[in-house]
């Protein structure tokens, strides 16, 4: 089976859906929020729902895709693809592929590559935009921020980015929710074997003393991973056609693997697929990950041998700590993400 781009080409998106069922047991673990907990919702039918991982977190899950097991090198047959690098003392940090903000993550830009990319996008400020220009130069260092979306948005580089106009969102996205769900309470009990009464300072903090704890799982009927991939968008980006076929060629792989590796959620919640359903366009299957491993190889090469990537693919940025605010004495730094979480990814 090959990858069949002729079907692609006609439609809007691609819908997939993947239906999934814990490893083992029938009980599982969703996602939780900060002050929510766990993400409950009712249908207009009374259907009790349940958001079992969040787009932000799918996104940066699939980007793993492209990763050993070790989680920080790619994989052989993707050696070549384009990707930023930020060091620290000869030591690599971290790449774009594992930033949940990637290009614009603050380990990844410093005065002089913000000053480079800039200028390659030819911006200026207070004038339009070139989109197709700041997607051709994205897709050259690092063509997985195409898929799963940049804003660049750091304070310290608002000026070489067109005050924070330079954002692209998510071509590929996902989230995994569960239907007709039903809670399930347990809990446990950490034993201190050394302190026979209870002390005042017992507590999670401090590790000491004997403390009972609750724990909330769920069942469903159902559980779903849901996946769309904006074909219009990547193809009004303009790039070639081996360009655009990568990008197409990764995003399927990126679901495919995240599918048959990367369902291991939480350590209660360990989930495996049972089914995979195109549901735009019709008649369209997905390929295996194996063949779509290796359309990316060939793609990458020509994408390599039509000079559409930098040579060498790496582009290693020197990190630098920030400095701290003078008067400062609790270690504020004067440069930071307007985004503070690294899940609220504002290119989605």
């Amino acid at each position: 089976m090959t990858l069949d781009y002729e079907k692609l080409a006609e439609s809007p998106r691609l819908l997939v859906e993947a239906n999934l069922k814990p490893l083992q047991g029938d009980r599982f673990q969703p996602t939780g929020f900060a002050d929510l907990g766990a993400s409950r919702y009712t249908l207009a039918d009374g259907t009790e729902m349940l958001l079992v991982e969040s787009a932000q977190s799918v996104a940066n899950r699939m980007e793993l895709a492209c990763c050993r097991e070790d989680g920080r090198t790619l994989l052989d047959k993707l050696n070549g693809l384009p990707f930023v690098q930020g060091s620290h003392e000869n030591q690599v940090l971290t790449t774009s592929y594992l930033e949940s903000h990637r290009l614009s993550s603050p380990y990844l830009l410093n005065k002089e590559w913000a000053d480079r990319l800039s200028g390659e996008m030819e911006l200026r400020d207070d004038f339009k935009i070139n989109d197709r220009k700041v997607k051709e130069v994205v897709f050259k260092y690092d063509p997985c921020s195409l898929i799963h979306g940049v804003w660049f948005a750091l304070k310290d580089y608002k000026k070489q980015f067109s005050g924070g106009r330079v954002r692209i969102e998510r071509a590929l996205s996902g989230f995994v929710e569960a239907s007709q769900v039903a809670i399930v309470e347990s809990g446990g009990t950490k034993f201190d074997r050394n302190a026979a009464r209870s002390e005042e300072n017992a507590n999670a903090e401090t590790g000491y003393g004997t403390l009972p704890f609750p724990r909330t799982e769920y069942t469903a009927k159902s559980i779903t991973a849901y996946f769309n991939l904006d074909l219009a968008l990547l193809k009004g980006y303009g790039l070639p056609e081996e360009a655009t076929k990568l990008l197409i060629a990764l995003s399927l792989f990126k679901i495919q693997k995240f599918l048959s590796t990367g369902l291991r959620l939480r350590t209660a919640c360990d989930l495996e697929a049972v089914g995979l359903v195109v549901k735009r366009p019709n008649e369209f299957i997905v390929p295996a990950e194996e063949l779509l491993l290796n359309e990316c190889e060939n793609l990458i090469r020509e994408c390599r041998e039509a000079d559409r990537f930098p040579d060498p693919p790496i582009t290693s940025i020197a990190w630098q700590p920030p400095k701290k605010t003078k008067g400062s004495g609790d270690g504020n730094e004067e440069s930071q993400q307007e985004s503070t979480s690294s899940e609220s990814d504002e290119s989605e």
